[in-house]
Formats: structure tokens, C-alpha cells, sequence
């Protein structure tokens, strides 16, 4: 099984004022190809600074952060965001969908950005995902026409259209109400199982993180224990 993320030692520490805030304290995750992982902790237990520092969006104090072996930490700037480019797929609460498009543009769009040519399209793939999440008939709507529940699934197709080596998602389900919830993690499950698709999820729903094939608990900086989840 190849490795995907592969994180060393990861400290992470905000000045506050005065004082010194250690948000992670020498945590170490390895996560394989095809594997699905849930975070989970109490407020301020540094699961979203460590999903931050996974996804290239923050850099660590100190530590080591492998990306499908291509090194985060001791990337300039401009290649931190060629590796999120090409190698990330994001999924958070608030939906960051671009308003003019419609659902089946804001996929065009990722694929356009993920290329280095600019020519990415997979019309077959994106209409699929769309079926999956029983937004077929929605495809040509904007944001604004669809539901909170219809645009976190766009976004989630949007992650995963362009099939990234890893897709991080931050509490996907925090603003969703139950049918829309099922929906999304039951295509994480989907995405998961028949595509392979590697995912770290942070929640706060034991429900949701019981989905998954590994459960991941944090609390003050660390890591305190491991699970498995229904699908390991």
C-alpha cells in the first residue's frame, strides 16, 4: 500500500500577545492510498490547525509534511500551491462556490485550474458525480439557486472531479441538516470504496466518524488514541 501523507513531528505554536499558544504538540500521522480517516476532539484540541497544516494552508513550527512524496514543508510559497493544486482536494463548512458559475461550471473550473495545460475536462466524471449526488438535475443551476445542502454537495464533487491524491474536509457536515448530512458521507463512503479516494475528515459527529475506516482522537496537541470505523 503506498503512502500518501506522511506528517513528522508537527508542532505548531501562535504568539498570542504575550503569551504562547501550542495549538500541536510533536504530532505524527501516516495515512495510506485508500484509506478514509476521521479527526476527532474537543474545541481547541488542534484538529483544524493540523488539517490546515496537512493542506499546505499554514506552515509548521517545526516538523515534516509529505504529500504523494512531494515534501510541503521546505516548499517555497509558489510550490506549496502548485502541490495543492495538483495533489489537494478541500471540502470546508462554508461552501466557497463562485457565484456566477453554474454546478456543472464550478467543476469545469477546478479541472481548468488543476491542469498545467488549462484544458482539463471530464464531462463523463463530472456528470457522475453529480448523478451520485443526486444533482443531476440541478447541473445548470448557480448557488444561489440551490440549497446549503445542493451546494456542499457541488462542492464536494468539485474536490474530487479533478481526483486528487488526497481530499481534506473540515467538518462537511457542520451546517447540513440530516438528509443532506446522509447524503454527502454516504458519497465519502461511495468516493471511498468504489474509487479508492483518500480522505482525512474532521467532525464532531461520532456518527459521521464512524463511517470512516479509522477514527483519529485528539486532545491538547496530541494524538491520544485510534480506532477503526465501520468500513475497516
Amino acid at each position: 500500500m503506498r503512502t500518501i501523507l506522511n506528517a513528522e513531528n508537527l508542532t505548531k505554536t501562535y504568539r498570542v500577545g504575550k503569551v504562547d499558544v501550542h495549538a500541536l504538540r510533536g504530532v505524527s500521522l501516516e495515512v495510506q492510498e485508500g484509506d478514509f480517516v476521521a479527526i476527532m476532539g474537543p474545541s481547541g484540541c488542534g484538529k483544524s490547525t493540523m488539517l490546515h497544516l496537512l493542506g499546505g494552508l499554514l506552515t509548521p513550527t517545526s516538523g515534516k509534511i509529505a504529500i504523494d512524496g512531494e515534501e510541503l514543508t521546505t516548499a517555497t510559497d509558489a510550490q506549496r500551491t502548485d502541490i495543492r493544486r495538483r495533489k489537494i482536494g478541500f471540502v470546508f463548512q462554508r461552501f466557497n462556490l463562485f457565484p456566477t458559475l453554474t454546478a456543472e461550471g464550478n467543476l469545469r473550473l477546478a479541472e481548468r485550474i488543476q491542469s498545467s495545460n488549462g484544458k482539463g475536462d471530464n464531462a463523463e466524471l463530472r456528470r457522475e458525480l453529480l448523478r451520485m449526488l443526486r444533482l443531476e438535475d440541478k447541473m445548470h443551476h448557480k448557488p444561489l439557486e440551490l440549497s446549503g445542502g445542493e451546494q456542499q454537495r457541488v462542492a464536494l464533487a468539485r474536490a474530487v472531479v479533478t481526483k486528487p491524491a488526497i481530499v481534506l474536509a473540515d467538518e462537511p457536515t457542520g451546517n447540513l441538516d440530516t438528509e443532506n448530512s446522509a447524503i454527502v458521507l454516504n458519497m465519502f463512503q461511495e468516493l471511498n470504496y468504489r474509487f479508492g479516494q483518500t480522505i482525512i475528515m474532521i467532525t464532531h459527529n461520532p456518527e459521521a466518524a464512524a463511517m470512516c475506516r479509522r477514527i483519529i482522537y485528539m486532545r491538547d496537541g496530541h494524538i491520544v488514541e485510534q480506532t477503526k470505523g465501520a468500513l475497516a
